[in-house]
C-alpha cells in the first residue's frame, strides 16, 4: 500500500497491466451475476434521475418497464446501486450485437448529455472504499482475464488505461503524482 494526498492505494495497483478488450470479455463486467449494480455515490443520483430521459431510449423495453417498477437505483445513503435485472445486468446496460455497453456512455459519447457514467464504472477494475479517505483496491475476476491478457501484450499500466477515470475522480494533479510513484514502481521491480 502507498498514499498519494489523501488516498491509500493498494500496490497491486502500481503493477497490474488492462486493456479492456470487448471482442473477447463482451462487456461482462456490466452483467456480472449474483451481484448487485454497480455502486452509486451519494451525489450520482441526482444525476442519473436528469439524464435517464435522455438514455431510456437506449434500453430495451424489459429494462424501461423494470426502472418503471423498481427504479434507477437501489439502497440507502452511502450505499446507493445501480438497479439490476434479474440479479445479474446493469438496468443501464444496452448492446451492440452480443456487447453489452453502457446506455450512459452511448449518450455522452453521442454528445447528448455531459455525464459520462457512474464513476464506480468509470474506474472499473479499481474500486474505491470510503474509510475516512478513499482506499483503491484492484478488483480483479475471471470475467476481466481478456483485458489483463491484452494489458500484458500491449504493455499498457492499469493506471495508464484509467487515467481518464482518475482524473475524473481525483484531478490532473493527483493523477500525475500517481503516475510518477507507479513510474517509480514499476521501474525498481
Amino acid at each position: 500500500m502507498f498514499v498519494i494526498g489523501e488516498v491509500t492505494i493498494a500496490s497491486d495497483i502500481a503493477t497490474a497491466n488492462f486493456a479492456c478488450d470487448l471482442s473477447a470479455c463482451r462487456g461482462a463486467c456490466c452483467c456480472i451475476s449474483g451481484r448487485s449494480g454497480a455502486p452509486l455515490e451519494d451525489e450520482e443520483i441526482h444525476e442519473i434521475e436528469k439524464v435517464y430521459p435522455a438514455v431510456a431510449k437506449y434500453l430495451s423495453q424489459k429494462h424501461r418497464e423494470i426502472i418503471g417498477e423498481s427504479g434507477l437505483h437501489e439502497g440507502t445513503p452511502g450505499d446507493y446501486t445501480t438497479t439490476c435485472v434479474e440479479d445479474r445486468e446493469c438496468v443501464f446496460v444496452t448492446y451492440d450485437g452480443p456487447v453489452a455497453k453502457c446506455a450512459f456512455e452511448k449518450a455522452y459519447l453521442n454528445g447528448e448529455i455531459e455525464w459520462r457514467k457512474p464513476i464506480s464504472c468509470h474506474l472499473f477494475p479499481i474500486r474505491v472504499k470510503k474509510s475516512g479517505n478513499d482506499v483503491l483496491w484492484y478488483e480483479l475476476n475471471n470475467e476481466c482475464s481478456p483485458a489483463v491478457e491484452r494489458g500484458n501484450r500491449e504493455q499498457i499500466p492499469l493506471t495508464e488505461f484509467l487515467r481518464d477515470a482518475l482524473i475524473r475522480k481525483y484531478g490532473e494533479v493527483r493523477y500525475e503524482q500517481l503516475a510518477r510513484k507507479i513510474s517509480t514502481i514499476r521501474c525498481a521491480s
